[in-house]
């Protein structure tokens, strides 16, 4: 079993075969009770493929009980699908018309998150059924009780037949970990005001349980709406803040001051509020008000003395610290910078619209818009060629138009067959394209001399398939997934001929058509695997790379107005940093699938970069510049003494270079220099000299571009992503 684990196959055909039980159940109780109970051929039909469709053909993670409330939602689309596509299947030209515009709108809406993009097959498959003959919209009516019959009663067996124990919600992971954060936070506090080893092990393990990679496809926050934004960047608020935690130093001299003490008991506080309301508790109004005096205050004192022609009395301003305390004072305010953007985020998340924290930060966009609004913002934001749902739409919507067309204009017998070919076959990049169509030719020979044999011997003893169906079927749904394609196509071969032997009289000539519709199928898949975007995510999370070149320019913008104080600021909501949330956005998509596709072919003159590489670590420098860069930026902007800013304009120049170089090593150019160059360079951290009399804001940013470069560390230094390291940021 090519080395598999024993104990791991027999757990996959548990699960497997629990789920091949409900298919089987609903498919075979829908079509008997059509087909021979009540004479109706049609709905015995929709009724077997609805539950094939949705509970075979699609891929919709979560327990049973959560895909059933899924397949309950989408029952209209599956009514408007079967509707649509049975008067459109009447003429070629409007059959061809209707599957490009079905079949790019079903698969782009990947967009909206695990559910919509696993449920997508299913409901392709399910306006595919209609669209070959016989065309009689006079039988769409019992087209409609059919498919309703079948998905009512695999909703029913979804729920109730083994049901599963659900995992862990995004929000009780994130509970868990802000209570870690207020943990971590109370021992910062007290002597000796530093975290033990295994405290920094349980922060960054307790930050990885937030990663997507980590968390079921169902629990993930990945929706447009509201409550899902807010649940996300609750999750990303998080993770941030434990890894401040972890990575505070110790306090010079052995005792922090009593203001950096009151910020970090402020920070438990609202961390504990914060979990008690990702459990439904009440909203951490009193602490997140605690925390922004505390910080209010810390701040104040760690101001330092007023550069030239700052009219702020000396009064106003505290004695002079030394450069070390004034570092940690910064890292600190950082601390409390993510705690007071988790908490509203947690409050967003909760309670929506009636969310009573009240943020000024700017990042909480969203928080007042209409629900169709924020779709648009989703839909808009995928809808070019750089996004990995956008390609995989027009690949697949291409596809079965072609398949359509040559179906309908050559009367391809069974064409719906090659249209399901080239569904289930069309891989995201051409190598496992060419792979899957291999291996499915393959098994849908062997399956089609299985079927010639039955047919053979049973002829148009129509008892001995309706026998043979149900065993078949648990066979085909419990073997298929485990074994591979095919095996799944073999398997599938000999159940649809059993199926279509109990609708018409049936010959051994219906194995070779079922060959010939997969070949068709598997050719078109093909040809479209190979014309459009063949590397599929490979390709664009290399140039994922870019949001480090957006970094760089919004790296040096910010350096130049904090240097240049109000003078010289850029609004937050300025174009970079608009064009570099896009980034994100399109990389962070091109991750999760790239997550899912084999190591592409090679020859080709620019390979994307390894598998080692850090892609976390890139999307979080990119997250981690925008924040940063909001946060400086935000008003009141005073400026910095002439020695300080020339240093940390200085310093961010130096940063956004070695951004670049990364960003030159992740996704080389034709002409990129081949010479060997460091990417990172030592003496850019931690031991920048800090100019006399320099304000917070100051430190400030140099904590800031400190973050930066650890992200930058982590990207170059590469790694697996599951190894042991610091805090996941």
């Amino acid at each position: 079993m090519g080395g598999v684990p024993a104990r791991r196959i027999r757990a996959d055909y548990a699960v497997s075969g629990r789920r091949a039980i409900r298919v089987t159940l609903v498919a075979a109780a829908g079509f008997y009770l059509f087909r021979y109970g009540l004479g109706r051929p049609v709905a015995a039909t929709y009724a077997l493929f609805a539950a094939v469709a949705l509970g075979g053909l699609a891929k919709i993670p979560g327990t049973g009980r959560q895909r059933a409330a899924t397949v309950l939602r989408l029952l209209p689309v599956c009514w408007l699908l079967v509707a649509v596509g049975t008067y459109l299947s009447v003429r070629t030209w409007s059959a061809v018309v209707g599957m490009l515009a079905v079949g790019f709108a079903l698969a782009f809406a990947a967009v909206g998150g695990p559910r919509p993009a696993g449920a997508a097959p299913g409901l392709q498959l399910l306006y595919i059924l209609p669209s070959f003959p016989p065309y009689d919209p006079g039988t769409l009516g019992e087209r409609l009780t059919g498919t309703s019959t079948g998905l009512v009663l695999f909703v029913v067996a979804e729920a109730l037949i083994f049901p599963e124990p659900g995992p862990p919600s995004y929000r009780e992971r994130a509970a868990d970990a802000v209570r870690t954060a207020a943990h971590d936070a109370t021992l910062l506090a007290a002597p000796p005001y530093a975290l033990t080893a295994p405290h920094i092990r349980e922060a960054w393990e307790a930050g990885r349980s937030l990663r997507s990679l980590t968390v079921p496809e169902a629990e993930r926050p990945a929706g447009a709406g509201l409550r899902d934004r807010a649940l996300a960047h609750t999750g990303l608020a998080t993770r941030t803040l434990l890894s401040r935690l972890a990575q505070l130093p110790a306090p010079p001299g052995g005792r922090p001051g009593p203001e950096v003490s009151a910020v970090l008991r402020a920070v438990a506080r609202l961390a504990t509020a914060t979990a008690d309301c990702l459990g439904t508790g009440p909203s951490p109004v009193a602490p997140y008000e605690d925390l922004v005096r505390a910080r209010a205050h810390l701040s104040a004192v760690s101001a330092g003395p007023a550069p030239a022609g700052d009219p702020a009395p000396a009064t106003a301003r505290a004695p002079d610290f030394p450069p070390a305390v004034l570092r940690r004072h910064a890292a600190v305010l950082e601390i409390a910078d993510a705690a007071l953007a988790m908490a509203p985020a947690a409050d967003l998340a909760v309670r929506g619209r009636h969310a009573a924290v009240e943020s000024a930060h700017g990042r909480f966009w969203y928080a007042g818009t209409w629900a169709p609004i924020l779709w648009w913002h989703r839909l808009r934001g995928h809808a070019g060629r750089r996004s990995v749902c956008f390609q995989n739409a027009v690949r697949i919507a291409l596809a079965l138009t072609a398949a359509r067309l040559v179906a309908g204009v050559d009367t391809l017998p069974h064409g719906f067959w090659a249209m399901l070919a080239t569904l289930t076959l069309t891989r995201t990049t051409m190598d496992e394209t060419w792979h899957t169509i291999r291996l499915a030719l393959t098994g849908t020979l062997a399956g089609a001399l299985v079927t010639a044999g039955v047919l053979s011997l049973a002829g148009t003893d129509t008892t001995v398939y309706a026998v043979v169906l149900p065993a078949w079927m648990l066979l085909a749904f419990t073997v298929g997934p485990v074994k591979g394609v095919g095996w799944a196509q073999g398997l599938f071969t000999v159940l649809v001929a059993l199926v279509f032997a109990q609708l018409a009289p049936p010959t051994w000539r219906l194995a070779e058509v079922r060959v010939l519709d997969v070949l068709v199928g598997s050719a078109i898949g093909a040809v479209f695997g190979l014309l459009a975007w063949p590397r599929g995510a490979h390709d664009e999370l290399r140039h994922a790379a870019e949001l480090l070149r957006r970094a760089a320019e919004i790296v040096v913008a910010t350096g130049a107005s904090v240097a240049g104080g109000a003078a010289a600021a850029v609004p937050s909501g300025a174009s970079g940093h608009r064009s570099l949330q896009s980034a994100v956005v399109l990389a962070e998509s091109a991750y999760a699938q790239f997550q899912s596709e084999p190591t592409p072919f090679g020859g080709a003159a620019r390979r994307p970069a390894p598998r080692t590489v850090d892609w976390q670590a890139t999307l979080m420098a990119g997250h981690h510049t925008l924040w940063g860069s909001e946060r400086l930026l935000a008003p009141p902007l005073s400026g910095l003494g002439s020695v300080a800013a020339e240093s940390v304009s200085g310093l961010g120049d130096r940063v956004a270079a070695r951004m670049l170089l990364v960003s030159a090593a992740l996704d080389p150019g034709a002409d990129t220099p081949t010479g060997r160059f460091p990417l990172l360079d030592p003496a850019l951290v931690g031991s920048v000299p800090e100019p006399p009399g320099t304000p917070r804001l100051y430190y400030a940013t140099v904590s800031w571009l400190d973050s930066l470069m650890t992200d930058l560390t982590r990207i170059a230094q590469g790694g697996p992503e599951a190894g042991p390291g610091p805090p996941a940021r």
